[in-house]
This record gives structure tokens, sequence and C-alpha cells, in this order.
């Protein structure tokens, strides 16, 4: 067991204004609509069906709150980028998220989830420079890393950790597989700094 099993589903919400109150700390995850970000949410949590895994990339169309504690919350942001969904909705997503990043007080770090073969795409780029500009660390997470043999996953890695210096800020880069849990460790060790669950000392 793991302080992270005890997420629990909260609230979905289209926008800002219809989350809880905006006090705690909140840990956001996002990431392109076939990045694995249900996936991750759900090894993460040790729960088969916390986050809707849907065959039909793109079908987190709202915030969805995950409550760990009192005042401790994980969130899942709508996916994005996937080319069936119309452009106004599209743009109305983004507008949610940006407005989200740049506006939630509670916010303490953001995790994106990005293939491992399709690393920093335009609109990854855009999130993250987003969370940068608002002070916001960010953890780039390389999902799907089973998919590669283990040197092509280090060029993989190393190249994603050279193309991070580019956002001048706060942005860790890490391996990740929902399949194998390999890199869960990590992302633990980072949510539990972003929570204060790590003492300092």
């Amino acid at each position: 067991m793991t302080y992270y099993t005890n997420a629990k589903f909260s609230t979905s919400a289209p926008d800002i204004r219809h989350l809880d109150g905006d006090e705690g700390i909140e840990v956001a995850f996002a990431g392109r609509s076939n990045a694995g970000k249900s996936s991750a949410l759900n090894t993460l949590a040790r729960q088969k069906n916390l986050a809707r895994t849907s065959k039909t990339p793109g079908r987190t169309q709202l915030i969805n709150v995950f409550e760990l504690e009192e005042g401790r919350r994980l969130i899942d942001l709508p996916g994005y980028g996937f080319a069936q969904v119309p452009i106004a909705m599209k743009k109305k997503w983004q507008q949610a998220l940006g407005e989200y990043l740049q506006k939630r007080k509670s916010l303490k770090g953001l995790v994106v989830l990005m293939d491992i073969r399709h690393p920093f795409k335009d609109l990854d780029q855009d999130l993250i420079y987003w969370a940068v500009e608002a002070g916001i660390p960010v953890l780039a997470l390389l999902t799907k890393s089973d998919k590669l043999k283990s040197g092509k996953r280090k060029a993989q890695l190393m190249m994603a950790q050279e193309a991070a210096l580019a956002f001048m800020g706060d942005v860790t880069v890490q391996t990740f597989s929902s399949h194998n849990r390999q890199g869960l460790p990590e992302l633990e060790k980072m949510l539990d700094k972003w929570f204060h669950r790590i003492q300092e000392g």
C-alpha cells in the first residue's frame, strides 16, 4: 500500500469556476489524448478504474479531481490534440487548460505525459511553457517506455532531457511504463516532494 492508493474520485468540472475551493495542494496530470494518462493514474493508485481508460482517446473532456486526503488532490486534466474532436471543443479545452495552469493557486506541480516515441509536440511545449511562466515545476513523463529496447529508451531519454533545457524552468524528464511499472518509484518520489511528504533533512 502506498499513499496514492488512497485516491478516490471527488468531482468533475468543465472549467476552474466549477472546481472546489482553491486551497491545499494539487498536482495535475496532462497529456495528449493517446499519451496513456488514465493508465498512469490507475498505475499510481493501484486501481484499475480510478481514471477511465478508453479505446477512443480524448474521452476526458472534464477536469477530474481525485482526493488523496483533506487538502491533497490529484487532477486529471482534459486530454488534448486528438484529431477527431471539433475545433470549437478543442479551443474550449485549451482555454480551460491554460486558465487552470495560470490561475489555480493550489497547483504545485504538473505531470506532462508524452509517448516516449513522440515527445515534446507543439501542444506539449505550450503546456510546459505555460507552467514555467506560472512558476510551476514540471515532470515530463515519457510513457510507454516498454515499447522501446533499453538502448533506444536511454537515447530518447537523453534527447528529451536535452530538449527540456530550452524551457528555462524547473522541468524534469523521466521514463515511465504503466505496463511494467518502470519509473513508478521516481514518479512517486516527485509527487511526495510536491505534496511535502518528504521530510527535509
